[in-house]
C-alpha cells in the first residue's frame, strides 16, 4: 500500500516539472521576439529591425555579406589592374666606415704629447695638424743639422783663406787639397742632416730658419695623412706615445664612401654578384634611398647562422651616414613581373594567417576570397593566386566587411 502511494506522488511530481518547463520555454520564445517558422537569417534580420540601431545588420552567408545603401559608403570598389612588380632580394645590414679609406694616425717617433688640434667628428684636410709632441729624436737630428751647418761654414772659410795664401806661396798645394776635401765632406754631412730633419716633416724653409737661428725646436707636428673625419681619439696632453703602439692617438676616415655590411641567407647568396647595384634605405632617413654596388661577397658560410657576408659601397657625398646605422638593402635580380595588384588596404590578414580580399559582382554582395600574395611595391600588394584582372574588389573598407561578417555570424 505504501509503495502505491509513493508511486502516485512521483507521477504527480513529473507532471508538474513538465508543465513548468513548457511555461519557461514559451516565455523565452516570447522574450526573443521570434515567430514560429522563421529561419536563422530571417530571425537575425527581424531582431535587428526591432533594435535601437539605425543601420540594419547585413544579410550574410558563411563567406558573403550583403550591404545596405548606408553601409556601402564605407566601402570603395575598384576593378583589379595589373602592375609591374620588381623581382628583388632584400637583406638587413649596418653601415660602417670604408676600411680601405680609414687610417690610424701614429706618431712617427716617440715623445710626449704637447697639444691637440682636433676632436671626434671634426672634418680635417690632408696635411692638417692633429697634435704635436715633444720629441727627443727630433731634438737630436736638429742639433746634428746645426752642427753640420757650422762645420760647413768653418771649412768654407778655411778653404778660401788657404787659397789666398797659396797665391803668395805661403802654403803648399797639399794644404789646399786637404781644405777642399774637408769642405766637401762638410757639405755632404749637411745634406744628410737636412734629409734627416726633413723626415720629421720639416720643410726646407723651416730647416733654413733652424740653421739661421741656431736653436733646435723639439716640437714634432703630426699631420693628417688623408682628408676625412676624425672617428676616434685616444690622445691627451702629456701622454707618452710611441710609433705603432696601440691605441692610435687619432683615427681618420674618408666618409665620402661608406660600407654596408649584410649577412644574407645561404639560399639567397647565389642571386648576388659583384658589381650589382643596390638600393639602401635607413630608418634614420624615411622615404629616402641611397645607391651603391656590391664589392665583396664572402667566400665562406657562417656555420652557426648559415649566412654569407655581402659588402656594398655607398656614395655619401653629403656625409649623412653614420657608422652603426641600421640599414635595409634591396637588389633587383631579374626583369619586373606583371601581376594583378590590390591596394594594401584591400588585403586583410585573417587570424589563421591567410590573406583575403572581398570580391563583388554587383557592388552590393561581397564574398571573401583567399589569395596568395607576393611583393609590396608602390602601395600595392602583388596577387599571385586567387584573382585576375578585371574583377571587382573592395580596395577600401575590407576590414569593415570582415568585421561585419564576424558580427553577423554571432547574431
Amino acid at each position: 500500500m505504501f509503495f502505491r502511494m509513493s508511486e502516485g506522488r512521483a507521477r504527480a511530481g513529473f507532471a508538474m516539472t513538465a508543465i513548468a518547463l513548457a511555461l519557461l520555454g514559451y516565455g523565452a520564445w516570447r522574450l526573443s521576439g521570434a515567430e514560429p517558422g522563421l529561419g536563422a537569417t530571417t530571425r537575425a534580420r527581424a531582431g535587428s529591425s526591432k533594435g535601437n540601431s539605425s543601420v540594419p545588420a547585413p544579410e550574410h552567408t558563411r563567406d558573403s555579406v550583403d550591404l545596405t545603401d548606408a553601409q556601402l559608403n564605407a566601402v570603395k570598389v575598384e576593378p583589379i589592374t595589373e602592375r609591374d612588380f620588381p623581382v628583388e632580394k632584400r637583406a638587413i645590414g649596418s653601415i660602417d666606415f670604408d676600411e680601405d679609406m680609414e687610417t690610424q694616425v701614429f706618431t712617427p717617433y716617440q715623445g710626449k704629447i704637447i697639444a691637440l688640434y682636433a676632436e671626434i667628428g671634426d672634418d680635417v684636410k690632408k696635411g692638417q695638424t692633429l697634435f704635436t709632441i715633444d720629441s727627443p729624436d727630433l731634438l737630436q737630428v736638429e742639433s746634428t743639422l746645426i752642427a753640420a751647418a757650422g762645420v760647413l761654414r768653418m771649412t768654407t772659410r778655411n778653404l778660401a783663406r788657404l787659397r789666398a795664401l797659396y797665391k803668395s806661396l805661403a802654403v803648399s798645394q797639399r794644404d789646399v787639397d786637404q781644405a777642399v776635401s774637408d769642405q766637401q765632406t762638410a757639405e755632404g754631412n749637411l745634406r744628410a742632416a737636412r734629409d734627416a730633419v726633413r723626415i720629421f716633416g720639416k720643410t726646407d724653409a723651416e730647416i733654413d730658419r733652424l740653421i739661421a737661428a741656431r736653436i733646435a725646436d723639439p716640437t714634432l707636428v703630426v699631420q693628417s695623412p688623408i682628408s676625412g673625419r676624425i672617428t676616434a681619439r685616444n690622445a691627451a696632453p702629456g701622454l707618452y706615445v710611441q710609433p705603432g703602439s696601440p691605441p692610435a692617438p687619432f683615427t681618420v676616415a674618408d666618409i665620402d664612401t661608406m660600407w654596408m655590411l649584410a649577412n644574407v641567407a645561404e639560399a639567397d647568396s647565389p642571386a648576388f654578384r659583384i658589381g650589382q647595384r643596390v638600393r639602401v634605405t635607413l630608418d634614420a632617413f624615411p622615404g629616402r634611398s641611397f645607391k651603391g654596388k656590391i664589392t665583396t661577397i664572402g667566400a665562406t658560410v657562417d656555420p652557426n647562422t648559415r649566412r654569407v657576408l655581402v659588402r656594398s659601397e655607398i656614395k655619401d657625398p653629403k656625409h649623412q651616414l653614420r657608422s652603426g646605422m641600421f640599414a635595409n638593402f634591396t637588389i633587383r635580380i631579374g626583369a619586373p613581373m606583371r601581376s594583378p595588384a590590390v591596394p594594401v588596404d584591400g588585403v586583410v590578414r585573417e587570424g589563421d594567417g591567410t590573406q583575403t580580399v572581398w570580391v563583388t559582382a554587383d557592388r552590393r554582395r561581397f564574398t571573401r576570397r583567399t589569395v596568395k600574395i607576393g611583393e609590396l611595391f608602390g602601395g600595392y600588394r602583388q596577387i599571385l593566386q586567387g584573382l585576375k584582372a578585371g574583377e571587382l574588389v573592395a580596395t577600401e573598407g575590407a576590414i569593415f566587411l570582415s568585421n561585419a561578417l564576424a558580427i553577423a555570424g554571432h547574431r
